[in-house]
């Protein structure tokens, strides 16, 4: 398969699409320039995963057709993909093709690679691993100085660890990040690292205390905590919580509580509808909240729960899907008044754009 490249005008090209769309999709609101953040066009996204097509003797990745017949087609390399993971390509499959232990029925190999210089890579296989797979893959990872997890059907061999420690580079500021093989994390690092870049700036001088819904592995807490005297944040995931929570003491961040309740929940304790076994040793009543932060999935957020971002005198929303934060903006523009605006292109060469708002109280 012949690897398609893009030119810089190409890229270019496709980003102000992208922004025009938007501007033509919120011409309704009263909205500012918006501030653009690139993609560096190649070797820009983190983890991936890749099929593997046995030919013989010799193993290699493959990707399938998007079509009826589903072509398997052999892939060399990834160029969008991190320069550690290309490089793990090739040592890797080298590897396995030289060790049948570790080629015999592997189906898919999964990639995480950060910017640290971590990787955890995880083999999985149509059939049972044993005590000989587990040292031929130790033996592996010392070689390559990763991290290996084997899965097959009922089984999860974890050879030394299940997780990477990204570091991010945020204003000046480094901050260390437990990355899980199963937790979300954001794919492109380096826009990553522009988003909170511009979430801390633009907070920086909001004092108070913070909401955060949907904190996730706490990937804009942790900056974002050092603008306010403390913050509450929600998470309802078991895995983000415990990384939010490893995060903070590898930070040494010691202002933050993090509620394990949904963001619908969470709404209705601070409304005193329902309470919380969960929220017993947080006093919900003791907090000065001046500004909520807000990053929810592609569904967005519920009306009552959008009803509550109103309360405060600052917003900040972080959208991955303009739809659903179009139909939030209609409410939240009844009370307050959009101040900024960005876009971060964190997948280049698809139609997905990340935005960025700011809302303060009229």
């Amino acid at each position: 398969m012949t690897q398609r490249q893009y030119t810089t005008a190409e890229y270019q090209a496709q980003l102000a699409e992208k922004i025009a769309i938007f501007k033509q999709d919120f011409a309704e609101f009263s909205i500012p320039e918006p501030s653009i953040f690139e993609s560096t066009e190649k070797h820009f996204r983190m983890r991936a995963e890749f099929r593997i097509w046995h030919k013989g003797p010799v193993s290699t990745y493959c990707m399938f057709s998007d079509d009826e017949f589903k072509r398997a087609y052999d892939i060399s390399e990834f160029p969008i993909g991190s320069e550690l993971m290309n490089r793990l390509m090739t040592e890797l499959m080298d590897e396995i093709n030289s060790n049948e232990l570790l080629r015999t029925k592997l189906f898919q190999i999964d990639f995480l690679t950060t910017l640290s210089g971590q990787a955890l890579i995880s083999l999985i296989y149509h059939r049972k691993l044993d005590d000989e797979w587990a040292q031929a893959a130790r033996e592996l990872q010392t070689k390559l100085n990763i991290y290996i997890i084997g899965r097959s059907k009922g089984q999860k061999i974890v050879v030394e660890q299940d997780f990477v420690i990204e570091q991010l580079n945020v204003d000046g500021k480094e901050f260390h990040y437990q990355q899980i093989e199963s937790g979300f994390t954001q794919p492109n690092a380096g826009v990553c690292e522009k988003m909170l870049t511009w979430a801390v700036t633009n907070s920086r001088n909001w004092g108070g205390d913070l909401i955060e819904l949907y904190c996730g592995n706490g990937n804009f807490t942790l900056p974002l905590a050092q603008n306010f005297n403390r913050v509450l944040a929600t998470e309802l995931a078991k895995p983000s919580v415990k990384s939010a929570l490893y995060n903070m003491e590898l930070n040494d961040v010691s202002n933050v509580a993090i509620a394990r309740l949904s963001s619908e929940d969470f709404s209705q304790a601070m409304d005193k509808v329902r309470s919380f076994r969960r929220l017993e040793e947080i006093d919900l009543d003791s907090y000065k909240f001046t500004s909520i932060f807000v990053d929810p999935p592609r569904s967005g957020m519920d009306p009552h729960t959008t009803s509550i971002t109103q309360r405060y005198e600052n917003i900040m929303y972080i959208s991955c899907n303009p739809v659903t934060l179009r139909e939030n903006l209609k409410i939240m523009t009844q009370t307050h008044e959009i101040t900024n605006v960005a876009l971060f292109d964190q997948f280049p060469y698809t139609h997905h754009l990340e935005v960025g708002v700011t809302l303060k109280k009229k």
